[in-house]
């Protein structure tokens, strides 16, 4: 029976999304977890299948078939809103298990669902034999994947292997994701390398070199109040922006480049120094600033803000352009 539309945007709806290319062995992990009865075999979901892999699934073994709905979206241009909500309304569900196209943005995905369904949890499925070629072809396509997966599986790999630049390519994308490598059915070994930082955020004054300040950038926004009350000495450059208006104020920062670019952006943190007008946009400075955690109009939240003692004309960081 069709489901009312209000009941439809009333209900929350959990989605399970996972990700990878053709041979990552989506397919086969989703449909093991639908023929197990420990996976709620009882609660009415929806498979929505967005890659006919190498491997089909076998309905009939689901543990308990008469509650699975399986739906196909062959082409990316047909992933839009009003297709899912029409999905939607034709079944009764209280989740959603998502096989993605590994060709396709994740984007496509996030701006077209239905604003009740939200990701509840999102893995990645990877060939360990294909994916430093995959990654290195496709590394925009790569990158999507990986910045937003909460587990990365590398299958097909060999014992004794170099987990390295498995490791860092993911680190990259992504520094909170949990990593597993899978040798075989039921031989899973989990990721345990470690990722110092470049610098010592201990020490109660910090100098970030050039090719750090990526490292740098990411690490005192996720974990801002290690630097509560720290000196920090780095290079960047001055951006003064009219929707400021305040003196004795600019942002800092450099140009980051995470994944090719095409995504290349301004990263930079709001800095406070009584001599900011003695600057212009696009000016390369060095600077001593001490870091307070507090609420700042421009970030709309609480966040880091620089205090800055030394603000000194310097030659342009090199590289230029920041990279992890």
């Amino acid at each position: 029976m069709p489901v009312k539309l209000e009941e439809r945007q009333a209900r929350e709806i959990p989605v399970y999304l996972f990700t990878g290319f053709l041979g990552g062995g989506k397919t086969t992990f989703i449909q093991d977890t639908l023929n197990s009865p420990e996976f709620d075999a009882d609660v009415p979901t929806l498979l929505l299948v967005c890659e006919e892999g190498e491997v089909e699934y076998d309905v009939t073994a689901f543990a308990s078939p008469e509650n699975v709905f399986v739906e196909y979206i062959e082409d990316e241009e047909n992933l839009t809103r009003m297709n899912l909500q029409r999905i939607a309304s034709k079944y009764r569900f209280d989740r959603v298990l998502v096989e993605y196209n590994g060709m396709w943005m994740l984007q496509s995905l996030f701006e077209n669902m239905p604003p009740n369904w939200l990701i509840a949890q999102e893995m990645l499925f990877l060939d360990a034999t294909t994916f430093l070629m995959y990654n290195q072809n496709m590394r925009q396509l790569c990158f999507d994947k990986m910045q937003t997966a909460e587990l990365v599986v590398f299958n097909r790999c060999t014992k004794g292997f170099d987990k390295m630049p498995f490791h860092k390519e993911v680190r990259v994308a992504n520094r909170r994701s949990q990593i597993l490598y899978e040798y075989g059915p039921y031989d899973v070994e989990p990721d345990d390398i470690e990722d110092p930082l470049p610098f010592d955020k201990t020490q109660s004054r910090i100098e970030i070199a050039d090719e750090y300040y990526a490292e740098w950038y990411r690490d005192i926004n996720e974990n801002e109040d290690d630097y509560e009350g720290k000196v920090l000495k780095l290079k960047g450059r001055v951006a003064m922006a009219e929707d400021l208006n305040v003196k004795g104020r600019f942002a800092f920062g450099r140009h980051v480049m995470t994944c090719c670019v095409e995504d290349i952006q301004f990263a930079g943190l709001m800095c406070i120094y009584a001599g900011a007008d003695q600057f212009k946009t696009g000016d390369w400075v060095e600077i001593t600033a001490k870091v307070r955690i507090e609420y700042e109009e421009a970030y709309g939240e609480k966040g880091p803000v620089l205090y800055a003692k030394t603000v000194t004309p310097c030659e342009p960081a090199d590289p230029e352009v920041a990279t992890f």
